[in-house]
């Protein structure tokens, strides 16, 4: 998302945790630059340690998420409205960890952003697309587990690829247009001139944002997270009261096998829960950022530039964290990438490969 803390404690970057690790004597981005930015560089042992650790969460989002779309979009049994949604959500996150992490890393790292003015703000345009985009998918997902759980054998029939695809488009088209339309017209730094230029100075990505958008940012962050914890709630009572039902009538008809709506229900139900962990994990890795964010907009921006970076990568470690999920606990998912990875993906017929278990 948007920088809004680091920027605002001093005129210069800083890298993270300097409370934490002990620093070199300053330098600046720039040697042979009057207006360069000045760095306080982390010590051999200490950068190898955050290279390596900010380095592997990049490399799993993209390995990761590309596994997930190439999974979705090869295997014709997943080709599926709601897999469609997780297979753009993968994409969204796959973005994060190649446009968007890696630059990052150099940034928390060094203590310098070496990409240039230009890609310094498309950076954090793409912070805000990417974000806002995810949770936009996510607030869909929720709608339509809530879909599938309620009426599972009309499910089908209600959540088409149609719907499916304006969703997708929604989802990108709202939060693409907000974050570049914010930062590329600079209405983001309204009221804040004085601040910017106090801040600005070469090897920096300085990006503020004032309160009114901050607000609004987090209004954006707030109404899907809380449309999905209501929906996710009534799933998990409908599927509680499935079970319920279906167990009463087990007892009662002694039936040696269920039938397919209760296997239909079960199936929505254990999606659901999958898909709402999913949700949690999301909602636990950028609420901080963003409540961090909102509170200190109106307080001066005080918090410390160690505690940004955490959050921040915090959030940014999300984008690794759905495909460890869906590993976790689908063993299509598992089946899928073994073919992936052994190239038996490249065979003839490989899209007609059956992934569910007999």
């Amino acid at each position: 998302m948007d920088k809004l803390v680091d920027h605002f404690l001093s005129d210069q970057p800083r890298t993270m945790s300097e409370d934490l690790f002990s620093a070199t004597s300053a330098e600046l981005c720039y040697e042979n630059l009057n207006r360069s930015c000045v760095r306080s560089p982390y010590s051999p042992g200490p950068r190898l340690i955050l290279y390596a650790v900010f380095g592997f969460g990049a490399a799993l989002a993209v390995c990761g998420n590309l596994l997930v779309m190439t999974s979705i979009l090869h295997f014709r049994q997943l080709h599926s409205p709601a897999n469609f949604l997780v297979a753009s959500l993968a994409c969204a996150d796959f973005l994060v960890g190649l446009t968007v992490m890696p630059f990052s890393t150099v940034r928390s790292v060094e203590g310098c952003w070496y990409f240039g003015e230009s890609y310094c703000k498309f950076h954090s345009c793409f912070e805000g697309s990417f974000c806002y985009s995810s949770i936009f998918h996510l607030c869909f997902i929720s709608v339509d587990r809530y879909i599938a759980v309620s009426d599972p054998l009309t499910y089908p029939t209600r959540f088409t690829a149609s719907v499916s695809g304006k969703c997708i488009t929604f989802s990108w088209l709202l939060s693409t247009i907000y974050s570049f339309s914010l930062l590329c017209t600079g209405a983001n730094e309204a009221g804040l001139k004085d601040l910017v230029s106090a801040l600005t100075c070469v090897g920096g990505c300085q990006v503020p944002v004032n309160q009114s958008w901050v607000f609004i940012n987090f209004l954006l962050f707030l109404i899907p997270t809380l449309v999905m914890i209501t929906v996710y709630s009534k799933i998990f009572l409908i599927a509680k009261q499935q079970a319920q039902n279906i167990e009463k009538m087990s007892k009662q008809t002694a039936r040696a096998s269920e039938s397919y709506k209760d296997r239909v229900a079960k199936r929505e139900r254990k999606a659901a829960k999958t898909l709402g962990i999913a949700v949690a994990a999301f909602l636990l890795s950028w609420l901080p950022y963003f409540i961090d964010s909102f509170i200190d907009a109106f307080l001066g921006f005080i918090t410390p530039t160690y505690v940004y970076e955490i959050l921040v990568w915090i959030a940014y470690y999300n984008s690794a964290m759905n495909p460890l999920i869906y590993a976790f606990f689908y063993p299509w998912f598992r089946k899928a990438i073994k073919l992936i990875v052994t190239g038996k993906i490249l065979r003839e017929n490989s899209s007609t490969t059956n992934l569910f278990p007999e």
